[in-house]
């Protein structure tokens, strides 16, 4: 009697802490809906369906959590002197402050990114300051007090319960014996151990299904916010973390004859013939400006916001207007390699940041410096954030200007860094102070249409919207001064953003990715508008054709001007999905759910195909 006792007691202590993490779990789903109300509007039913949905996810969650108290016991059993409770205490501790900054962090970072918690997020935190110069002292404070008081809470809770020793086992004649070691109760208890073991792998396992628990199992709604609430953000991290390193094994859709037969022909190798002149000159001096999140939301002349961007909608019609070109990603270090290397996008890796990848990597200033070209890189913040100073330097960029060259004053007038009117008057003084015996090619990146939006500008109420005019007002203002200098004459100016921005967007709405390409300059030969569709990444060989130089070595862009670029199509991705466009209509295919989300006009078991032999071969490329 005794024995079933102490039995009942570990599995009463191990119920204890399942019931303590559930609620914990629970409690996190409900802080997460309520954080971002703001993003869609929800019933407390739809709370009750997050729960209910969410619960075998939560369950595993919290079996992979009760391993080590389960081994614990196991050690107890055999060995009486183990100090479960020395052991307990802090490991209860340890978990529910990991709890709590992963569920707070969650909540907080859904506001800005829009898909759920997962190893993007180490990526970030090795260059922190980044994050917090997008947000206020007192944004960061209210926020650490909110994860500080959700691991208190959970830690009173779980010692609430006691489940941090073998309640059921005091008294017993076996934990009194006068030597620790005693099998008697090891021998007629570990079956019974074992079997509740087993029942622990089943939770973790999702159940007896032949599917295994994945992050797809929540999901429930047409609604993707609702979906993401349900998702266990712990074990969406941790599940992430297992898929971010072997980059080959990630995303096997198709078999691999089905893979190669639908990924061939999509990337033509032979596109360097010139069938469409659009400059006067093989040889301009080349500056591209990477604008700061500036998606196809705020141009009017795509079907965006009216009164945003009024200089870039006069600009226009001055040069050639690329009017289906889409970004290929949903963030700055991502969309800089698209555009500047002509590379295809990662939704769960970020090639900026494995740098034993970039390792011969093409990229625009590579080609142009072995032209003769002197290359230059000007961002107004910190260059060495997400490992940007690397890739620049690695792919051919010679010069580089950062917040650092700039006063301390102007350095530091924002948390972001220097603000774009001042960023753009450096440039100017850049262009006037370029070679003039060789050509060159500058980029300037803008950064004041980005959190925390605060700009020395005040048109519009809205603080968002009024951040992206005057980065649309810096432009116009740099662009007219171009204008008046001689080098405008020989100039070739490329207007494009880094990625969209999530203003009234989610990344299954395709608007996120459609973005604005404007070439400007002496350089041009007429303005005019070009409807093909297009990537990010096809800038760097369309470009290059146009120049008359070689692009074979950028794999993953296209001249789209060529005779060869037959099958016009688009292809993005972020953390969450993929997206695909061409002729017959767009298909944004959720990898986490693994189902398409958005199909428009009409399902096509083709586009989906297609974009899944891109995804499966990027990742196959990348393990190589």
């Amino acid at each position: 009697m005794k024995k079933v006792y102490l039995f009942m007691g570990m599995v009463r202590n191990l119920a204890a802490l399942l019931m303590c993490l559930m609620l914990i779990f629970a409690a996190g789903k409900a802080v997460f809906m309520i954080y971002n109300r703001s993003v869609e509007a929800f019933t407390m039913g739809d709370m009750v369906q997050v729960w209910l949905h969410g619960l075998t996810m939560d369950i595993s969650t919290s079996c992979y959590l009760l391993v080590i108290p389960w081994l614990c016991s196991l050690v107890w059993l055999l060995w009486h002197g183990f100090p479960v409770r020395r052991v307990m205490v802090p490991y209860c501790f340890i978990i529910c402050i990991l709890l709590a900054l992963i569920i707070c962090g969650d909540a907080y970072l859904y506001e800005f990114w829009k898909f759920k918690l997962n190893a993007t997020v180490f990526s970030y935190m090795s260059n922190p300051e980044g994050a917090v110069s997008s947000v206020s002292t007192s944004y960061l404070v209210t926020r650490l007090l909110g994860i500080l008081l959700f691991a208190l809470l959970s830690f009173w809770l779980t010692k609430a319960a006691k489940v941090q020793g073998l309640k059921g086992s005091r008294g017993s004649k076996y934990h009194r014996s006068s030597s620790p070691v005693d099998w008697r109760p090891a021998v007629t208890l570990l079956p019974a151990w074992l079997l509740v073991g087993g029942l622990i792998f089943v939770g973790i396992r999702g159940g007896v299904n032949r599917s295994v628990m994945n992050l797809g199992v929540p999901y429930y709604s047409q609604s993707l916010f609702l979906n993401h609430s349900a998702v266990n953000p712990a074990f969406s991290i941790f599940a992430s973390i297992s898929k971010s390193k072997d980059f080959p094994s990630q995303f096997n859709y198709l078999p691999e004859d089905e893979r190669a037969q639908m990924f061939q022909g999509l990337y033509p190798e032979e596109t360097e013939d010139v069938t469409d002149t659009l400059l006067h000159t093989q040889r301009p001096n080349v500056l591209l400006v990477l604008m700061e999140s500036f998606g196809g939301k705020f141009i009017s002349e795509l079907g965006g916001l009216p009164d945003v961007a009024p200089y870039m909608n006069r600009l226009i019609p001055e040069g050639i207007f690329w009017t289906n070109y889409y970004s290929n990603s949903f963030r700055t270090d991502r969309g800089t390699v698209s555009a500047l290397s002509g590379w295809i996008s990662y939704p769960t890796t970020s090639l900026m940041r494995l740098p034993d990848k970039l390792s011969g990597i093409p990229s625009i200033a590579q080609s142009l410096s072995e032209e003769g070209y002197a290359t230059h890189y000007l961002y107004g913040g910190d260059i060495k954030i997400m490992g940007k100073r690397g890739y620049l330097i690695q792919t051919g960029y010679q010069t580089l200007t950062s917040d650092v060259d700039f006063p301390l004053n102007e350095a530091h007038e924002t948390k972001w860094g220097v603000n774009d009117s001042l960023t753009a008057l450096r440039t100017l003084q850049l262009v006037r102070q370029m070679p003039t015996d060789r050509p060159w090619h500058l980029v300037w990146q803008t950064l004041s249409s980005h959190e925390p939006f605060e700009v020395p500008y005040n048109r519009l109420e809205d603080k968002k919207l009024n951040a992206f005019a005057f980065t649309d007002h810096c432009i116009g203002q740099f662009i007219d001064s171009l204008q008046a200098m001689p080098q405008w004459d020989n100039m070739l100016v490329i207007l494009i953003p880094d990625h969209g921005f999530l203003y009234d967007l989610t990344y299954q709405d395709p608007e996120f990715f459609h973005a604005p390409m404007l070439w400007l300059g002496g350089a041009i030969r007429s303005p005019r508008r070009i409807d093909v569709l297009m990537n990010q990444s096809d800038l760097a060989a369309t470009l290059l054709s146009q120049m008359g130089l070689p692009h074979r070595q950028f794999l993953w862009s296209r001249n789209v001007l060529s005779k060869d670029y037959t099958y016009p199509f688009a292809y993005s991705s972020y953390p969450g999905g993929i997206l695909f466009a061409d002729s017959t209509g767009v298909s944004v295919f959720d990898i986490t759910a693994d189902e398409p989300i958005t199909e428009k006009p009409s399902p096509s078991p083709e586009r989906l195909r297609r974009a899944k032999a891109i995804l499966q071969t990027s990742y196959d490329m990348l393990g190589h």
